[in-house]
Parts: structure tokens; sequence; C-alpha cells
């Protein structure tokens, strides 16, 4: 079991690395792997549109490339003012991402912030959120 406001509260703090001077629109993730290791992530943002990249999917590939393999849940959180956040679901590119290494019952945690503290939070899962996944 974990606390998924822990994984909340790093997703917000990750909110404040990013780098969104495009759309002014932060978004921070904290990754929750099987082994009880957190990753977080930030988007990154690229005056070539095609080349940015969405705090998800950072935070998958650091953990990744650090060996990791199996994930237990996400928070994601985001919005144009970090201390009042509204709910951020992952995009297409990343739940695709997120079905490649996790399963059905993979947890989607989306926490809103309000003035700074967490006023709220829904969970989902991969399937609810991916119904129709494409994989080989």
């Amino acid at each position: 079991m974990y606390d998924e406001r822990i994984l909340a509260e790093k997703a917000h703090e990750a909110m404040k690395n990013s780098y969104c001077k495009y759309s002014g629109f932060s978004v921070g993730a904290a990754l929750l792997c099987a082994d009880g290791t957190i990753y977080s992530g930030c988007n990154v943002e690229n005056a070539s549109y095609g080349a940015a990249n969405c705090a998800e999917r950072t935070a998958i590939f650091k953990a990744v490339s650090e060996g990791h393999r199996k994930f237990t849940a996400i928070a994601i959180c985001g919005g144009k003012d970090i201390d009042n956040t509204i709910e951020c679901p992952p995009c297409g590119i990343c739940r695709q991402v997120m079905n490649e290494f996790c399963d059905s019952s993979f947890e989607i945690i989306l926490p809103v912030f309000k003035e700074g503290s967490i006023a709220g939070v829904s969970k989902h899962t991969l399937a609810d959120m991916l119904p129709y996944a494409f994989d080989l």
C-alpha cells in the first residue's frame, strides 16, 4: 500500500521545475515504482512543439533509465497557477507509454490543490483511462 497524499505532494513539488514558457501550463508527476522508489518529472516545452515532453513521460523515462520496469501508481498535478491546480489527466501519448510498462490496474491519481493544499483527489485505473489500449 502507498500514501496517495505523498505522491500528490511530490507531483505538486515537481511542477516548480516545469519549463513551460510557451503555454504557461505547469505539470508535475510523481511515479511510484513497485519497490517503493518515487521518480518525479515535469513538462519541458520547446519552440518546436513536437520536441516537448510531458511530466508523466519524464518520470517514466527517468525510472526506466535507472532500471525500473514495474510501476504501481502515478500522481499528476497541473495548471497555470501552482497554488491552485486543476484536475490534469494524462494525454493520449502518456497513456500509451503507461500501457507499455503498467498493467491495467495501475493507478492514476489526479489531485487538485487550492491555496497550496490538497483540496481533492480523484483516482482512476489505466484501464479506465485507456479502455482500448494498443498492444502487441
